[in-house]
């Protein structure tokens, strides 16, 4: 099945138990059509560079998963139409990277940052 990384952004007014169980909402849609929610993420809340729906801050999550097409489809549907999303990104990749994504790292573990001069 392809693979995909999405990112989505929640309402800032939401507590982050709330947050966090929006990623567990949208796992199990994943699931009821056949994918599988091969990792996630809650990222916490952060400073956006411009006001979406009123909003300068909001919950990230980022989720990793194994899904064929129509469930992926499926799951934004549901993003969209859900009240407390405000947006979506989702990419196909080639493969997961293992370990933590590059936004929970510690600034020194990013070895591949270029050289301050």
């Amino acid at each position: 099945m392809p693979l995909y990384e999405h990112v989505f952004i929640s309402r800032q007014d939401l507590s982050n138990t709330q947050a966090e169980g929006l990623i567990e909402h949208f796992g199990t849609v994943l699931a009821d059509n056949g994918g599988t929610l091969v990792d996630s993420e809650y990222w916490g809340v952060k400073t956006m560079a411009y006001k979406i729906n009123k909003n300068r801050k909001g919950h990230y999550a980022f989720l990793r998963t194994d899904a064929p097409a129509p469930a992926v489809q499926e799951m934004e549907r549901l993003m969209r139409l859900h009240d407390d999303v405000m947006r979506i990104l989702t990419i196909k990749v080639d493969a997961h990277e293992e370990g933590p994504s590059v936004q929970m790292q510690k600034k020194d573990e990013r070895d591949t940052r270029r050289e301050r001069r």
